[in-house]
């Protein structure tokens, strides 16, 4: 009698490694939005960044961390009670570099005065080295950030809009504030140019912040 071959174990799909954290989006979101609607946000921004993972050790937490971002952009779309803070986002190709840092540079200048968001058209797999090096030389705190992929809540829920050298691929929604900061990409640059662009960005949100409503 042939022994039978060994049984495979079943795959594991993305929807049951993130069970955990639409189990904890649900509990929080309970009463805004349903267990169905959390689950695709989720299930989506798994399968958005793992397109441009090269490890993936680490995307079921930053498919949750990207999912809460999309639901409290479209609670603020809906209606929903909030803190009428001004919502900035910053938009650039890879979301490594200019736009990770003029994100980090506001939030760390304006603290909790301002809901700020960046993203790519075209996210890298890693915020580039250099430019956390930088910032932390700078003092600004930028651990846990990660590349992220543009989506139509967080740019809908945004007040103002700054794009940072994407061109064409930058969306464009009716109602919104636009700005275009031409700065330099750091990619590939020396520390002493990405220090530079880094002060650059740290100018331009010196005047964005006086132009900001006070809270």
């Amino acid at each position: 009698m042939t022994a039978s071959p060994p049984r495979r174990a079943a795959p594991v799909l993305p929807d049951e490694r993130l069970a955990s954290g639409i189990a904890r989006l649900a509990l929080r979101y309970r009463g805004r939005f349903s267990p169905e609607t959390i689950q695709r946000l989720v299930t989506d921004s798994y399968e958005r960044l793992a397109e441009h993972a090269r490890i993936r050790t680490h995307l079921v937490v930053l498919a949750e961390h990207l999912a809460t971002e999309r639901l409290d952009a479209l609670a603020h779309i809906e209606g929903a009670p909030g803190s009428g803070l001004p919502r900035v986002l910053f938009v650039c190709s890879h979301n490594a570099g200019r736009s990770q840092m003029a994100a980090a540079l506001l939030g760390h200048r304006a603290g909790s005065h301002v809901v700020v968001s960046s993203a790519g058209t075209h996210p890298a797999t890693e915020v580039e080295p250099v430019v956390a090096q930088v910032l932390t030389e700078a003092g600004v705190d930028v651990a846990g950030a990660f590349p992220k992929p543009l989506t139509d809540e967080v740019v809908q829920a945004a007040d103002i809009v700054i794009t940072m050298g994407c061109g064409d691929a930058c969306p464009i929604v009716p109602g919104r504030r636009y700005l275009d900061w031409p700065v330099a990409d750091p990619e590939g640059a020396p520390i002493a140019a990405v220090r530079g662009i880094r002060d650059e960005i740290d100018a331009h949100i010196t005047e964005l912040l006086a132009s900001l409503p006070s809270t």
